[in-house]
């Protein structure tokens, strides 16, 4: 499974630019949810009532353990409003856990009522991971196979669903490789993103990461475990894959992987009019000439351009610091070109050449050169930036 085709990235161009303005640095959803319905159900807390239902987990033979007692964090998520305590928390050492488990539920039959919901690192916005009255499965415990690094002209790297996109990264980057599409938050779970789709500003050149899977191995609603692709057992594959939990469980992926840069050319501009904002992203994606394209809405920041010296560097000094963004709504493209060293000056010379082409505000411009692993990782060191100035809270 390969890239998108060009007809197929040229129709989808407006629509990714749309979406887009969204996901700066945002916490894509990287939880499952299996079966479950809470569309219904109040956001307040909801206590669990003891029932007979989750008396018989205590009979499963597992390589793992249950919880019942003390599960408040698994009703909790990123998003902080709904919160539907589960009746019990699967800590699976196995995928052949969390398999008897959901077979266990299925020969339960309907007139159960449990449902079953996977969480990962829990950045879920609205209960994804949580289960009312059900099972909430620990994705973090599950101990699979290392994951596998295959060189060779067409490289992957089989990896748990349970494995962090950060920990994907390091290990790949050992042989000179790293995945096409990624997140712009990588602390979060294989299974989680792939469930959703996992949408960074390396999409309009690759698609999402789910556009970049060869395998996976499910575990179904049966408690089946299946391994599928595009060649065998497809319409799993094809659900499963931003399927958000409903068709089953990620618990192993075969992520396609490229030769990876060692920098990055990180750039910034401001707009004041949308047309143009909107004109130069498309020039610049249907112009492939750069790796990377997001850009956001910012309305009324004071000082926003100070706040990007610590990481930018601005290109005309004196004009950024004349730049009043205060009572503007202002539109941030942000691109960036990879490279390696002994690329520089060629890499220079065509941003230059590129940059010259848009219509941003020209005091706005501001450039940096960061590794590759910085870039990819910018959101998780701008989130410590912020815990350590008391700017975000603790969550689950």
């Amino acid at each position: 499974m390969g890239s998108p085709s060009s007809a197929s990235r040229r129709q989808n161009n407006l629509l990714f630019l749309v979406f887009i303005m969204t996901l700066f640095f945002y916490s894509i959803p990287d939880k499952i949810n299996l079966c479950s319905d809470q569309s219904s159900v109040s956001p307040s807390v909801i206590p669990y009532k003891s029932s007979s239902n989750t008396s018989s987990l205590e009979t499963l033979k597992l390589d793992g353990c249950f919880s019942f007692d003390n599960i408040d964090h698994a009703a909790k998520d990123f998003g902080n409003m709904y919160h539907f305590l589960p009746a019990a928390v699967l800590h699976p050492k196995s995928v052949s856990d969390i398999s008897n488990t959901i077979k266990h539920v299925f020969k339960m039959g309907s007139t159960s009522q449990l449902t079953v919901a996977a969480r990962g690192h829990s950045h879920s916005l609205q209960g994804q991971a949580q289960a009312h009255q059900g099972i909430v499965i620990n994705m973090e415990s599950l101990q699979g196979p290392e994951m596998q690094v295959h060189t060779g002209e067409l490289p992957y790297v089989d990896a748990s669903g349970s494995e962090l996109w950060i920990d994907i990264l390091h290990e790949t980057l050992k042989y000179g490789l790293a995945p096409k599409s990624w997140t712009d938050y990588l602390h979060l779970t294989v299974g989680g993103t792939l469930s959703n789709a996992g949408i960074s500003g390396q999409a309009f050149k690759h698609g999402p990461q789910i556009n970049n899977i060869y395998q996976l191995e499910v575990v179904t609603g049966k408690g089946e475990v299946v391994t599928c692709s595009e060649n065998k057992n497809a319409d799993l594959f094809y659900g499963v894959l931003g399927g958000l939990g409903q068709f089953g469980i990620i618990t192993r992926a075969r992520i396609s992987l490229e030769p990876a840069p060692k920098m990055v050319k990180w750039i910034r501009a401001l707009y004041d009019e949308f047309s143009k904002f909107s004109n130069d992203q498309e020039h610049l994606i249907s112009k492939n000439s750069f790796d990377y394209i997001e850009g956001l809405v910012i309305i009324n920041r004071t000082g926003l351009l100070n706040n990007w010296r610590s990481s930018f560097n601005p290109k005309d000094p004196l004009q950024a610091s004349q730049f009043i963004s205060e009572g503007k709504t202002l539109y941030c493209l942000e691109i960036a070109k990879y490279f390696n060293p002994n690329e520089s000056d060629a890499m220079n010379q065509e941003t230059e050449s590129l940059l010259s082409e848009l219509s941003y505000i020209p005091s706005t411009l501001f450039l940096s050169e960061v590794s590759y692993v910085e870039f990819l990782d910018r959101v998780h060191l701008s989130e410590i930036k912020l815990r350590a100035k008391g700017g975000i809270t603790e969550h689950p």
